[in-house]
C-alpha cells in the first residue's frame, strides 16, 4: 500500500510540476485576466508555491532531503491559502468594491511567523486557516449557484478540488496518526489531482476566469435595466453581428459595443447575462467562431490561421482555444469532416 502511494506521488508530482509551469505561461496570460492584475499576480505566486511544496515532497519521499521540516517549507504551506483567497477574491466581487483592503494585509500574518513555528505546530495549523479560507470560497460559490445554468459542470470539477483541499485538511490535522512518509504522499497525490481537475475545467472554459467575474457583476449589481427596451437594443446587437459584422475588429470591447449601442458597459452586461445567458467574451467567441465555420468550408484553400485572424482573435491560439471550447474539436479538424461530409458522392 505505502509503495504504491509513493508511486502514484511520484507520477502525480511530475505532473503538477509540468501543468504548473503550462498554468504560468498559457492561462495567465494578460488577455485571460483583464482588469485583474491582482488575480493574475496571486494566481502565478499560488503555481509557484505548489511548485515548490511538490518539489520539497519529491526531496522528501525520494531522496530522504528532509526539506519538509525546514522552516521553508512551513512559509510557503502558509502561502497557499491566502494567496488562492486574494487570487479569487477580485474575481467573486463587484468591480464597485476595492479590490485590496486595508485588512487584507492580515493575511500576511500566519506568513511572517511561520518560520518560527515547530513543524508539529505549523502544519495543522496552516491546514486549519486554509480551511477558513475554503468555506469564505464555498459560501462565493454558492451566491453565484443561480446565475448561470451552463456553468454546472466546471462547478462540479471546482467541488471536486474544494472537497480535495477538505481531505488534506482533515489529513494535515491528523498527520502525527499517519506513519512514515504517507501524510505527504496523500499531500503530493492531492495536489497533483487539483491540477488535474484544474486543467480538466480549463479545458472545457479557457476563458472561465472572465465569465466568472462578469457573471459576478451581473449576479451583484442592482437592475440598470428598468427604462432600456431590451428586446429593440437586442435587435440592434444582432444587427450589429450579422450585418455589421463588428465582432471581426480584434479591439472590439464591452465599452465600444456598449457605445454603440447607446448603453452603459453595466447595462450591457446585465442584458447579455439576463436575457442570453452568457457574458460579453462568450458571446463574442461565439459570433467569432460562428463565422470563422463558415469561412473554414467556404475558402478551403485559406489558412487556419488567416481565417482566425479575419473573424478577430488576436493570436492562433486564442483561435484554437475558443474554437475547441465551443466545437469541441480544433478549426482544422471542423473543416476536414465538412469538406468530406459536402464532397460529392
Amino acid at each position: 500500500m505505502t509503495r504504491t502511494m509513493t508511486a502514484l506521488a511520484l507520477l502525480l508530482i511530475g505532473f503538477s510540476l509540468f501543468s504548473g509551469f503550462s498554468l504560468a505561461l498559457t492561462h495567465f496570460r494578460r488577455e485571460n485576466y483583464p482588469g485583474q492584475l491582482i488575480s493574475r499576480i496571486m494566481g502565478l505566486i499560488l503555481l509557484l508555491a505548489l511548485i515548490s511544496l511538490q518539489t520539497m515532497h519529491f526531496l522528501w519521499l525520494f531522496l530522504d532531503q528532509a526539506w519538509v521540516s525546514t522552516s521553508l517549507y512551513n512559509m510557503v504551506l502558509f502561502i497557499v491559502a491566502p494567496a488562492f483567497f486574494l487570487f479569487s477574491q477580485p474575481l467573486l466581487r463587484p468591480q464597485t468594491q476595492p479590490q485590496i483592503r486595508p485588512g487584507l494585509l492580515w493575511h500576511a500574518a500566519p506568513i511572517a511567523v511561520s518560520p518560527l513555528l515547530p513543524s508539529g505546530v505549523a502544519l495543522p495549523l496552516a491546514f486549519l486557516i486554509g480551511a477558513g479560507y475554503l468555506l469564505w470560497l464555498a459560501r462565493r460559490l454558492y451566491d453565484l449557484r443561480r446565475e448561470r445554468a451552463n456553468f454546472h459542470l466546471e462547478l462540479m470539477l471546482l467541488g471536486g478540488v474544494f472537497i480535495i483541499a477538505i481531505g488534506v485538511s482533515v489529513l494535515g490535522l491528523a498527520r502525527e496518526a499517519l506513519p512514515g512518509k504517507l501524510f505527504f504522499s496523500l499531500y503530493a497525490i492531492s495536489i497533483g489531482l487539483a491540477f488535474f481537475l484544474v486543467q480538466t475545467t480549463l479545458g472545457l472554459r479557457p476563458q472561465l476566469s472572465t465569465e466568472i467575474s462578469e457573471v459576478t457583476q451581473a449576479a451583484y449589481a442592482s437592475s440598470t435595466l428598468t427604462h432600456v427596451d431590451c428586446d429593440s437594443v437586442l435587435l440592434r446587437l444582432d444587427g450589429l453581428m450579422q450585418a455589421e459584422r463588428v465582432f471581426m475588429n480584434a479591439d472590439l470591447s464591452l465599452r465600444g459595443l456598449a457605445e454603440q449601442l447607446g448603453l452603459s458597459t453595466h447595462q450591457l452586461s446585465e442584458l447579455m447575462n439576463t436575457r442570453l445567458g452568457k457574458g460579453f467574451s462568450r458571446y463574442l467567441r461565439e459570433q467569432r467562431v460562428a463565422s470563422a465555420k463558415a469561412m473554414l468550408c467556404a475558402e478551403p484553400s485559406a489558412s487556419v490561421l488567416s481565417v482566425g485572424l479575419s473573424v478577430g482573435f488576436s493570436t492562433q491560439s486564442n483561435f484554437y482555444d475558443a474554437f475547441r471550447e465551443i466545437e469541441g474539436m480544433t478549426p482544422g479538424q471542423y473543416r476536414k469532416l465538412n469538406t468530406k461530409a459536402e464532397a460529392p458522392q
